[in-house]
């Protein structure tokens, strides 16, 4: 995960650019990664199934997708750690065999809690897997060759978003809808095994690898920033579970153990422990405000195919597979467009996510219009356009503007802040898909699935014209900046490209 120790292991001896075996790591390293990255999506689809087979509260539902987003965040930036500290081939296969065992628990789920605490390690697996994918490929590869395996591995990211619904959908249609949903999760056993085997023979050793005591990865920051965050999301997950108002307590509650969190990694700053989130990156200004405006993005966009799709299973009664082709419209037009943001973000920096988020809103937008004014089962049809351009905004966004947000970040910090960015993502999705569910399933009542799925939609726009006010607020103080310096006035771009 930490960059100066991935740049290290390359110059040590031992396997690295010159490794004839390469480019064959980085193709497993690609294919457990897709297989993570493909549990975000592929489950959508299957909750409307899952809800019939399980008898499975809204809330649990909700569990299911935000559990896995929280626990995933919480273990990046320590899995990362352990893996620079004890090797990253040892906490690949740790995190890989996890996965792949957790994924065996959630398919053999005999109930909704079984499933949610199943969900909840396989996330925490994600997140010690994951990490390892781009220190792995700092360590294999250099120059240009680098630069290719990155384009690789973010190629992987916005295919794994494009297949899941579809796959989905499909392995739904072909075993059934009582148990189909079962097979979302077996897949990945096949692949889990055959993608061990390799890594045990062609993922390189951590020449720099040492013991790593426990404290090293910051324990007790795990546990406030996930207690914090648990305590904010309960009372919008559990809303139709729990009456009254004294849920509404819990809030001041998490502000306070974010509160300590903060203070807590202050401490370990000075005592020269390192912190699971690194607050002295936070003094930059690209830094922090590109963590909370994706942390707004995700809020907004991944909630999106949440709700849609139990609108379009359960109040349309639309199969899985013509669900999953109703929303691949968003992928694959964020997939196309990612290439071209990654190609453009040098000439015209952070106004460039500004169109992008303001494309999404606006698609989003018409989403919601259209699913207003078209009646029944043609809604899915009507939503395609406005979705295609709601994904093409998408990919403006996402790879941007992890470009402009770690573009001034020390080398010797790239690891942790990456990280950061990662649990950003992470915790939006988790708070988006809690808020806007809870809003999704207040208004839903007998007959009312449409009015439900627009007021959703609304509070996901809002997250996403939040995340918007960032950017042009982001965008404005760089303007202010370069007068002030007297510097001519260009564009936000990242290190290397004026």
């Amino acid at each position: 995960m930490a960059a100066s120790a991935a740049d290290r292991d390359t110059d040590a001896s031992g396997p690295g650019p010159s490794d004839p075996n390469r480019w064959r790591a980085l193709a497993v390293c690609l294919v457990a990664g897709f297989m993570t990255l493909l549990d975000v999506s592929i489950v959508n689809v299957a909750l409307p199934s899952i809800k019939e087979g399980l008898d499975t509260p809204e809330s649990d539902l909700q569990w299911v997708l935000s559990g896995y987003a929280l626990a995933f965040g919480l273990v990046l930036i320590p899995g990362g750690r352990l893996g620079d500290a004890r090797g990253r081939r040892a906490v690949f296969m740790a995190g890989l065999t996890l996965f792949t065992l957790s994924s065996a628990a959630c398919g053999a789920a005999q109930s909704s809690l079984w499933l949610v605490v199943a969900r909840l390690i396989q996330g925490a697996a994600g997140g010690l897997l994951s990490p390892q994918i781009s220190a792995l490929i700092q360590q294999m590869f250099s120059g240009r060759e680098r630069g290719r395996a990155f384009g690789m591995f973010g190629t992987v990211v916005g295919i794994s978003t494009a297949v899941g619904p579809l796959l989905g959908g499909l392995l739904i249609q072909v075993a059934g809808a009582q148990d189909g949903w079962r097979w979302v999760f077996y897949v990945n056993l096949p692949i889990g095994f055959v993608c061990l085997l390799l890594a045990r023979r062609l993922l390189p050793d951590t020449p720099s690898a040492t013991r790593v005591r426990p404290r090293d990865l910051d324990p007790l920051g795990v546990l406030l920033l996930g207690g914090g965050v648990l305590a904010l999301l309960l009372p919008f997950v559990q809303a139709q579970q729990w009456r009254g108002d004294g849920k509404w307590l819990l809030v001041p509650v998490a502000l306070a153990l974010l509160a300590v969190f903060v203070g807590w990694e202050s401490r370990c700053a000075r005592r020269g422990i390192q912190p699971v989130l690194d607050l002295s990156l936070f003094r930059q200004r690209s830094f922090w405000l590109g963590c909370l405006m994706i942390l707004l993005y995700f809020a907004g966009f991944t909630s999106i195919f949440f709700i849609s799709t139990l609108y379009l299973q359960s109040g349309l009664h639309y199969s899985a597979l013509e669900a999953g082709l109703a929303i691949t419209p968003f992928a694959l037009g964020a997939g196309g467009s990612a290439m071209v943001g990654g190609r453009l973000v040098g000439r015209f920096g952070r106004p460039l996510i500004v169109v992008g988020l303001t494309m999404v809103a606006v698609g989003l937008g018409l989403t919601a219009l259209a699913a207003h004014l078209v009646p029944g089962r043609g809604v899915g049809l009507a939503m395609a356009a406005p979705l295609l351009l709601a994904g093409l905004g998408s990919g403006l966004v996402i790879a941007p503007n992890q470009t402009l947000t770690l573009s001034e970040v020390p080398v010797n910090n790239a690891g942790s802040a990456g990280g950061t960015l990662q649990t950003s993502q992470r915790v939006g999705s988790a708070i988006g898909i809690a808020a806007v569910g809870s809003v999704f399933f207040a208004r839903l009542g007998p007959g009312d699935w449409p009015a439900a799925y627009d007021h959703g939609l609304l509070v996901s726009v809002a997250f996403v014209v939040a995340a918007l006010i960032v950017a042009l607020a982001d965008v404005a103080a760089g303007r202010r900046g370069r007068r002030r310096s007297g510097t001519p006035e260009v564009t936000d771009q990242p290190r290397g490209t004026r």
